[in-house]
């Protein structure tokens, strides 16, 4: 860090002095240093080492604007000719430093990307730059404006990892439930998110760029991060992580599915159903069973029941086959022995739901309010 460098900013974390700046000669040495420890560390363990993951992500607006450092580099070196072009500098040095050492570059979307101006404001757009040097980007913004922007880098030859926070953040809540943890800024993400992401055709409006037959031999695969600086214990980790990250390997391990290719939306909605149930049944009845178990056993999230009210009748199902519906009609605290929900119940006040394994194990209690407050609490 420049200890001379007065320039203002702040990251998202809060810091306002945790940004390397790459005018600096001893931030080569430490990165050079870094790469062969690690190097050292692999060769020791008798593991391959390939890649060293740089970040390059959530770099502030102000940085190095007022650093004599930086002020210096723009004089003596004419390939930097504004400080948004020291983005490029540094990873220009960081690149030939691992290629040194036989090794690629990765990092998060803006190794890929640089600051211009668009419409007279500064935004991230396509670096075509460094497209040959075989960069592997983790992109994970895929919100409004950014829907393809995973698209755009895999058409310029950069190598994709597709890490879409609408469907790939297991850190992410699984619902708008107050009572549910996890982040919600990127949106909520349950099984379903993971196993409906087609890699190939996102989510995305026809004025967007489409991925070229080019292009999809550059996205090299999937990553759900979770995400843990919320999270302080097992249990709270164990059930954001599961059964989300069975969604995960079904898309990224089985071939693409049928109605990821059917131009009929009728009949891909009818392909994507069969294979859902298809799907969902082998995690209830199969795999979660099999967790409640395996190393001890995993405390997976046991979704709770969804309710509607119908010609006076209160109807409840869940999302997992075979796992039971428990009620009680007195406000009460259902538990394993209440009352089977089997069919609509016609007792509509004070009721209490909750969803249980073959354990006994139960969901979060969900109730129905009838009256002023009806709806579900």
């Amino acid at each position: 860090r420049d200890t001379n460098d007065v320039s203002v900013y702040r990251s998202v974390q809060g810091w306002n002095d945790n940004i390397l700046n790459p005018a600096l000669p001893s931030v080569y040495t430490f990165i050079e240093k870094l790469a062969d420890e690690m190097l050292s560390v692999y060769k020791e363990a008798g593991a391959p080492l390939n890649t060293i993951h740089f970040g390059g992500d959530e770099v502030p607006s102000g940085v190095w604007e007022k650093s004599p450092a930086v002020a210096n580099l723009l004089k003596t070196d004419a390939s930097v000719t504004s400080v948004d072009e020291v983005w490029n500098y540094y990873f220009k040095n960081v690149n030939r430093i691992l290629k040194a050492r036989k090794l690629f570059l990765s990092g998060w979307e803006e190794i890929g990307l640089k600051k211009a101006l668009v419409n007279g404001q500064k935004q991230m757009v396509l670096d075509p730059r460094f497209a040959g040097e075989n960069f592997h980007a983790n992109v994970w913004n895929n919100l409004s404006p950014n829907e393809d922007l995973a698209y755009k880098l895999a058409n310029a030859g950069y190598k994709v990892i597709l890490t879409n926070v609408t469907n790939m953040y297991i850190d992410l809540s699984y619902n708008k439930n107050f009572e549910e943890p996890g982040q919600y800024w990127g949106g909520y993400v349950d099984i379903d998110k993971l196993f409906r992401f087609n890699p190939y055709k996102l989510e995305q409006s026809a004025n967007k760029e489409a991925l070229t037959e080019k292009g999809k031999l550059n996205i090299i695969g999937l990553q759900a991060p979770l995400w843990s600086e919320i999270i302080t214990t097992e249990t709270q980790l164990e059930y954001l992580m599961l059964p989300k990250l069975l969604g995960l390997a079904e898309r990224s391990w089985s071939p693409s599915p049928d109605w990821v290719a059917q131009a009929d939306s009728k009949k891909a909605s009818s392909s994507y159903q069969y294979a859902w149930a298809e799907f969902i049944n082998v995690v209830a009845k199969k795999e979660l069973p099999r967790l409640d178990y395996y190393a001890g056993g995993f405390r997976y999230r046991i979704p709770t029941p969804g309710l509607l009210m119908e010609d006076g009748k209160v109807l409840a199902n869940v999302q997992l086959p075979g796992f039971e519906i428990r009620y009680t009609t007195d406000g009460t605290e259902p538990n394993k022995n209440s009352k089977l929900y089997v069919e609509p119940i016609s007792e509509v006040k004070n009721l209490s739901f909750k969803v249980f394994n073959s354990l006994g194990r139960g969901s979060k209690t969900i109730k129905f309010l009838y009256g002023e407050k009806e709806g579900i609490k």
